[in-house]
């Protein structure tokens, strides 16, 4: 089912393109030189940036840099994440050509680095009122191994899950209840959204796009001003930048290996094309049997690109820029651990060794048929994910102070989410023979024998019935954004609109099948005589039966406008800005698939945001902030029923109120923060996959109105003991409760599910000529896997370490060679129980438990080369 582009949206890109004529041809000069540590080594990735402009450049793997600058009175600023920023006033004469060398101060917490997401001019960390955090390109590569919650969980206040594997990281947010999707967190890539609307399907947003080392940083900002940006942020954005080309080429080639049969390629090339046109690839290619052995291996790659032009002399850029993707990855639910009177830990199989997972190849030949015809599921595949976007970005500072900054995106991708449920929606344990019998009414007289060689099951092995349940989702968006900035004396006041169109189709397939228990499950075949005669196989191969659930069809239409003012006094920093926008769904659902009867509609609302915020400058050192918010959510399309044919239910934007009152603190050998804040939600409706009880074999949608509120502190701490030494860390305390739950008002004054009270990281960083090395470890307290808080899951910790030696290679060439330990300590904390058992989940009734446990330690070694 295709939709044709509205025509405001054809009349954006119209105008878009009419900007980019637009433009004045100035003088001006050139700025060059090189960025180092105190020690004299070049900085790779600082930026240089014209101060309020939009011009800027970053230095290349020796620290060098070059830049056209239009000629006049300008400043200067140098960062680099995890040193001081530095200011330099110039004047800059036409046709001249001026040399600047820099070094740059250590600065534990990047509070001098240079923010440019959630704000409509840069400014550093340390002047801006709300928390931010910020992580660089060298960090982002020893964090990476499993999938974003690697990278996500070092960040303060937030939760997240990967022990699904590399994609659909669950991410929760202080004070935020279970959302899934990057529902209250935009997951950004150069300024723009993957996904600009939430719940047109349940496909996580992070499986669409795959971190690589062309990323030069991530910037996470919650609360304040980032509500008025990109897709309409609640709690924050996370921002991943890409690296753009500078005069000087720039290469590098990272190889790595990992226990469980992971191979992977990464690269980046970057460098001038012409005097005033830069470039910059990157990509991978990763081969993978883990990281839990299924036989089912993965394979994928990914490429990424743009082209970034100056032209009116400098003063104004336009980069275009790309990705193309195709990967697939496995993807782990809960399955049954042991249940040792509440102790839960990974079971032992029918076979005496350790199960990590009920995934397995033995399931991946089935096929049954359907209203549309025969399907052939394509479980072996797991996630797959395969298209791309691309995306233009002008950058323009005119005469008498005006800027103007214009993004606009189209994406499209065929994203197909296979998994392995985690039960059969009635037992969802392991069961003995006799109880498998009697609880189905088959006859006693029933054989079990393996599919794959045709001999007997022990009399002793267990059974597993399961499911799989096959998901197309296809997807496609075209977005943009465009603002005007205007400074007037102390006020950067800025104005403009974001608009965007996705659409997404929802097919679900599941079938049922059963095997015994173990990793790498065997197929079972169940065949018995009735009481007529006749024989009868209530499993073929394993197959019990399929069908097809389900056929829908989402589109979100978005229209926004914002204005904010920043303003920049002596002593105070204070933020003003509004946020109005509306939002349009269509949605269609077959009544019972081939039924060709179908429940359409469309529904509209709209809402606004406001943000304030104040920073006052105790002295050179010391910073106070505080920050309030009033933001909006829409609903998912998803949640959205019908009272009638025809007839949507309300569709009513989900309010959300934030606060929050803090410090900052950077000085000599010490930097910290801290912050209390206030999270307050109004009317959730939130949606969860449970299991069908009228059709135990199927899943549905749950919806269900919630409030919640929470208090808490958070806090952040870097001490350099010496050179090369660094202790860092972070706390967060959250107290929440639910203050409404729509059909189980029992449920007001629980705690929220799968969020703790108590979070936290500390660390050590040592770097000491060519060598460095990283010790971390994250703490999550106890937490409820569901709204009842009828199970507890205790806390656990996940250490890691990464640790290499950079070789001297030549001038501008080296080798960096390294190990990074996933979970060190083999920790096996359970994440969550069981969602599609939903409240009915108990804690410690049963010898076993539906759980996901952290994924086991895992060793990659890595050999990268600069040159």
């Amino acid at each position: 089912m295709r939709r044709s582009i509205p025509q405001f949206i054809k009349q954006f890109y119209v105008c878009f393109i009419f900007c980019l004529s637009a433009g004045l041809m100035l003088a001006q000069g050139t700025i060059s030189g090189t960025i180092t540590d105190k020690d004299g080594e070049g900085l790779i990735g600082a930026t240089v940036f014209v101060k309020g402009t939009t011009i800027g450049t970053v230095t290349d793997v020796t620290g060098n840099y070059s830049l056209e600058v239009p000629a006049g009175e300008h400043t200067l600023m140098y960062s680099y994440v995890g040193y001081g920023s530095y200011e330099r006033n110039i004047i800059v004469e036409n046709g001249k050509k001026y040399t600047e060398a820099i070094a740059l101060s250590l600065d534990n917490l990047s509070l001098s680095e240079v923010v440019v997401t959630g704000t409509f001019s840069g400014r550093t960390q340390k002047e801006s009122p709300m928390s931010i955090t910020m992580i660089n390109a060298a960090q982002l590569q020893q964090l990476s191994s499993n999938s974003q919650a690697d990278i996500l969980r070092t960040i303060p206040g937030i939760t997240a899950e990967g022990g699904g594997g590399e994609v659909a990281t669950n991410v929760f947010i202080r004070g935020m209840p279970s959302g899934g999707q990057y529902a209250f967190t935009p997951l950004q890539v150069d300024g723009l959204p993957v996904l600009s609307t939430f719940g047109l399907n349940s496909s996580a947003h992070d499986v669409y796009f795959r971190n690589d080392i062309g990323i030069r940083n991530l910037e996470f900002v919650r609360g304040g001003s980032s509500t008025l940006f990109g897709a309409g942020s609640v709690a924050g954005i996370v921002n991943y930048t890409s690296v753009t080309g500078s005069a000087e080429p720039e290469n590098k080639v990272q190889l790595e290996w990992a226990e469980g049969g992971r191979i992977k390629t990464d690269f980046l090339a970057s460098g001038p094309l012409s005097e005033n046109t830069f470039y910059a690839f990157s990509g991978f290619y990763r081969y993978d049997d883990g990281p839990l052995e299924t036989g089912m291996p993965t394979r994928g790659h990914q490429i990424r690109g743009n082209i970034k032009k100056l032209f009116n002399n400098g003063n104004s850029s336009f980069t275009i820029s790309g990705q193309y993707i195709d990967d697939n990855v496995q993807f782990y639910l809960p399955y049954p651990l042991a249940n040792d009177s509440g102790q839960k830990e990974r079971p032992v199989g029918n076979d005496g060794e350790t199960v990590y997972t009920m995934l397995t190849s033995q399931a991946t030949d089935f096929s049954f048929d359907t209203p549309f015809g025969r399907f052939k599921s394509p479980i072996g595949d797991g996630v797959t994910t395969e298209g791309g976007y691309i995306m233009a970005n002008l950058q323009h500072a005119f005469g008498d102070n005006w800027r103007l900054s214009t993004k606009a995106k189209a994406a499209k991708y065929d994203h197909w989410f296979n998994l392995f449920l985690d039960g059969d929606g009635v037992h969802n344990v392991p069961e003995t023979q006799d109880n498998y019998l009697a609880d189905r009414d088959i006859p006693d007289n029933a054989t079990f024998t393996y599919a794959d060689d045709g001999s007997e099951l022990a009399a002793s092995d267990l059974l597993f019935q399961n499911r799989i349940l096959d998901r197309q989702r296809p997807m496609e968006e075209l977005v943009g954004e465009t603002y005007l900035t205007k400074v007037v004396g102390d006020h950067s006041i800025s104005f403009g609109t974001f608009v965007a169109n996705t659409r997404a189709d929802d097919n679900n397939w599941i079938s049922s099948f059963v095997g015994d228990f173990r990793n790498g499950s065997r197929m079972v075949n169940v065949a018995y005589t009735d009481s007529l005669g006749n024989d009868v196989n209530y499993s073929t191969d394993g197959f019990i039966s399929g069908d097809q659930t389900s056929n829908r069809y989402h589109g979100s239409t978005k229209v926004a406008f914002f204005a904010g003012d920043e303003i920049q006094l002596d002593n105070f920093n204070i933020d003003i800005g509004v946020r109005w926008e509306r939002a349009t769904g269509i949605i269609s659902r077959e009544t019972g698939v081939g039924s060709n009867t179908f429940q359409k509609g469309e529904v509209e609302t709209s809402d606004f945001a406001l943000a304030l915020a104040g920073l006052y400058k105790i002295n050179s050192a010391a910073n106070v902030y505080a920050n309030f918010s009033k933001g909006y959510f829409f609903p998912q399309l998803r949640s959205v029923s019908f009272s009638a044919p025809g007839r949507p239910q309300s569709y009513e934007p989900e309010s959300i109120l934030q606060g929050e009152l803090g410090a900052k603190y950077g000085k000599g050998n010490l930097a910290a923060t801290a912050a209390l804040f206030y999270v307050g939600l109004s009317d959730r409706r939130n949606v969860d996959f449970e299991n069908d009880p009228n059709n135990p074999t199927n899943v549905i949608e749950v919806v269900q109105l919630q409030s919640t509120r929470t208090v808490g502190l958070e806090t952040t701490l870097n001490y350099t003991v010496m050179d090369g030494l660094n202790l860092f860390g972070n706390f967060t305390y959250q107290a929440h409760e639910f203050t409404k739950v729509e059909g189980n008002e029992e449920q007001v004054g629980n705690k929220l599910r799968r969020q703790p009270n108590v979070l936290g990281m500390v660390g050590v960083n040592y770097q000491n000529s060519g060598f460095d090395a990283n010790l971390s470890g994250n703490f999550l307290g106890k937490k409820f896997a569901n709204d009842s808080n009828t199970v507890e899951l205790d806390g656990f910790g996940i250490v890691r370490l990464d640790a290499g030696y950079k070789f001297p290679l030549g001038d501008k060439e080296s080798l960096r060679l390294g190990v990074s330990v996933f979970n060190l300590l083999d920790t096996a904390g359970v994440t969550e129980g069981s969602p599609r058992q939903g409240n009915s989940q108990t804690g410690t009734a049963s010898e076993f438990f539906v759980g996901r446990p952290i994924l086991p330690r895992r060793i990659f070694v890595r050999a990268a080369f600069d040159f």
